[in-house]
């Protein structure tokens, strides 16, 4: 029973929280597509966390792979296979573990911490640039730059290359859409996954012979103590860059959209600074951009109230569960000092979110700098959202600022 939920409708993407709290409502975990839905906090937060839940189909004979890949329509493009469908988001168990280990001392709060210069001149530079046109569009203008430059500058490509590489992620991580049928797309993502590999092996051969303090070089190191492959370095890589682009533009978006929607807030923010941490965690409550992931059973088991047999499909939607009035009081409301606020926009478990904290640097240096350096922030014209369970966010979000 999910009638009430339709994902594909015109305004979901604007307004999915109706759609959601309709779906909290139903019991159990209904059946829609081929998936069974968690909605509610508690049950999003179970089987995320619980590691009989698996995201790869290491679980299935190859026959019943192959049917899946067909089924989804991801057969037929040996990059996006080898680099994309086998990458560390998508493997379980101990490979899983072994590539994390390998990359997590990159993505720690106080190795991040040491970017916070190179975010702020970023952000700086950019705003010197927009700000006296005194109107632009938030996205394109600047959110949709700043996470290309910061994970490329971690990883250590040339700057210059980062906007060639964001359109590579673009075009990679639509395709995990659910509408992802048509043959272009599917022509798009291998080129892109095709070009991008070529890209870093010249990256690689580059940090091979001269290395530098880089996420490359780090992870070459890692090759050379046997904690992965070559293949499994490519993929790590360019999962950083997929996982970490999108999803930060659509949070600064939302997170922007939000303040203009609570003036309150917005105001209060201005007068107390030292909120930023706890309004960045309320924006990714408020309005997470990775709204949709799923879990396969890896054995038969019990879980949410029911038996699953092995093999059985879930969709976890995020968004719902962070507006969940059993988790949150006063779910639907932004308030920018929420706490505490244990949300669930970077997942759970062993699956969840390895770039959170470079996720929420980011966002703190950007609404700093935007909100010190502008008087008055206002929209400037109807905002278009992105649709379907991919991701949340503003596709365009025009506003204009003043200075006095």
């Amino acid at each position: 029973m999910t009638g009430g939920f339709d994902p594909a409708a015109p305004h979901f993407g604007e307004n999915p929280w109706p759609a959601y709290a309709w779906l909290r409502t139903v019991p159990g975990l209904p059946l829609w597509q081929d998936f069974r839905l968690a909605s509610r906090f508690a049950d999003v937060q179970a089987i995320a966390s619980d590691r009989r839940m698996v995201r790869g189909t290491a679980i299935f004979s190859d026959g019943q792979r192959r049917d899946l890949q067909r089924a989804e329509n991801f057969h037929d493009m040996p990059f996006h296979e080898r680099f994309v469908q086998c990458s560390m988001l998508e493997i379980d168990g101990p490979d899983h573990d072994r590539l994390r280990r390998a990359v997590f001392p990159f993505f720690t709060k106080s190795r991040l911490d040491s970017l916070r210069p190179f975010v702020a001149a970023w952000v700086d530079a950019a705003l010197d640039r927009l700000v006296p046109q005194g109107r632009f569009d938030f996205i394109a203008d600047l959110a949709a730059h700043l996470p290309g430059q910061v994970i490329g500058h971690l990883i250590g490509t040339d700057p210059a290359l980062a906007p060639q590489m964001t359109q590579w992620s673009e075009d990679t991580v639509s395709y995990f859409d659910i509408s992802r049928r048509a043959p272009d797309r599917k022509e798009r993502a291998e080129r892109a996954v095709r070009l991008f590999h070529d890209a870093l092996q010249d990256l690689y051969a580059e940090r091979k012979a001269r290395s530098r303090n880089d996420l490359m070089s780090a992870m070459i190191g890692a090759e050379g103590a046997g904690l992965l492959s070559r293949d499994e370095l490519i993929a790590t890589v360019m999962q950083i860059l997929h996982a970490g682009h999108g999803s930060a533009i659509d949070a600064m978006g939302s997170g922007l959209h939000a303040l203009l929607a609570h003036p309150d807030q917005m105001a209060r923010l201005r007068a107390e600074p030292g909120l930023m941490s706890l309004a960045v965690q309320e924006m990714f409550r408020f309005a997470p951009p990775l709204i949709f992931f799923h879990r396969f059973a890896g054995e038969d088991l019990f879980l949410c109230g029911q038996d699953w047999a092995r093999g059985t499909r879930f969709g976890l939607l995020y968004a719902s569960a962070n507006r969940d009035p059993a988790a949150f009081p006063e779910p639907d409301r932004f308030d920018i000092a929420r706490k505490p606020n244990l949300h669930l926009a970077f997942g759970a478990g062993p699956h969840v979110c390895l770039g959170n904290n470079l996720a929420r640097l980011n966002m703190e240096v950007l609404f700093t700098a935007l909100l010190a350096r502008t008087r008055r922030i206002e929209p400037a014209g109807p905002v278009a959202w992105k649709t379907g369970l991919q991701a949340h966010g503003p596709l365009s979000l025009p506003i204009t600022v003043a200075t006095h």
